[in-house]
Formats: structure tokens, sequence, C-alpha cells
């Protein structure tokens, strides 16, 4: 795909990477203690994304229980139902320079590595540098890693409350945006985000070593 080309020819260092996150591994996991509290806290969480799986999509005039997040001087929103977990430590990413700018960085996730993107360069903007909180992304899985600046609040709005994308969107922009609010705050569509192949890596170390 165009993405991995380009990535050969910046010449990234996939060992140096995958190396870097090996070690975090190792070192979160021997860090890590038993603490019953958090374990609880964790099934509690389970339970909740459970329960919220299994909440009919909302039909159009219905309520939307959606996530507000900040990118680049402009506030989006995207459904919770599309929203795993928030990583609020930026400690266990690895920046990639070179990448495409949409692909920030890589980390590791459950012992999984993940892609870490941005989302303004989808929009013509670039991508910011500073590091910021990761919505991880994927109804039944973790998909991808999107990195923002700053989460702000999970609230509830209707569908008949969304006009529709801006006009001066492009084609392939306008099938990001589920609507956009009459204060500017833009609501993201889940499915066509997670569809988008440009935010989507071969990172198999079979692949990139």
């Amino acid at each position: 795909m165009p993405d991995d080309e380009y990535m050969k020819r910046r010449g990234l260092d996939w060992s140096a990477a995958y190396q870097t996150l090996g070690r975090l591994a190792a070192s979160a996991e021997a860090s890590l203690q038993p603490d019953p509290e958090q374990e609880l806290a964790v099934l509690d969480e389970r339970a909740r994304q459970l329960a919220r799986t299994a909440t009919p999509t909302a039909a159009p005039g219905h309520q939307l229980e959606l996530i507000l997040f900040h990118v680049d001087e402009q506030d989006y929103a995207l459904e919770t139902r599309f929203v795993r977990e928030v990583l609020r430590t930026s400690e266990q990413r690895v920046l990639l320079p070179g990448a495409p700018p949409q692909l920030r960085g890589v980390t590791l996730l459950h012992g999984e590595v993940l892609a870490v993107v941005e989302l303004a360069p989808l929009f013509g903007r670039p991508a910011p540098t500073q590091h910021g909180p990761v919505l991880v992304l994927g109804p039944s899985r973790a998909e991808l890693g999107l990195r923002v600046d700053r989460v702000e609040e999970v609230f509830s709005l209707t569908r008949d409350a969304l006009l529709p994308p801006p006009a001066a969107l492009n084609g392939q922009e306008r099938t990001l945006v589920s609507g956009i609010t009459r204060e500017g705050l833009i609501v993201l569509e889940g499915d066509a985000l997670l569809g988008d192949g440009r935010l989507f890596f071969d990172l198999s170390e079979e692949r990139v070593t």
C-alpha cells in the first residue's frame, strides 16, 4: 500500500521500535503488582462496556452518547460505542519519525502492538506535535489509537440537533463527519473513521522486521 512504500523510502527503523516496545513491556510486567481493588474496577468497567455494547444503535431523533475531545483547536465528538478506553500516559508510546503524518507511532496495549494515529492530517492540516491522551477505538476489539489534545466529557445529544457536514469539506473529509452542531462541534462518523484505509498499517513483526 502507498503508506508502506512511503515508510520504506523514509527508512523507518521498525526493529528499533519493536525493541523499545519490548523493553517497555518487560519493565511494565516486572513492576506489575496484583491489586484487588484495581481488579474489581477492571471487572466493573468490562461489565459497563458489555452493557453498552448491548445497547441498540440510536435511531434518528434519539439520543447519542458521545465523548467530547479536543484536537488542534477544534472540538470533536465520537459515539462512545466506538471508544473502548482512554490511555492517559505516554510512557509506553514509541514515536516513528519519518512515518506518514497520520501515523504518530505505536504503543503496547495489553501486550499487543497498536498504531497511534492523528486526526488533523485527515482534514488537510499538519499533525500537532504535542503529546496527549489516546482514545482506543474499536466496537469489539482495539483497532487503533487516536491521539487527542485532551478529553473533556461524556454527554448526550439528539441526532436532530446535528446539521449536515460543512460544505467546505471535500468528499473524503465529509465521509468522516456525521454532522456538526450550531456551536461548531464536529461529530465524527465512527464507522467511516475505522474504515479509513489511511489509518491502518501492517504492524506485524513478520511484516516490518
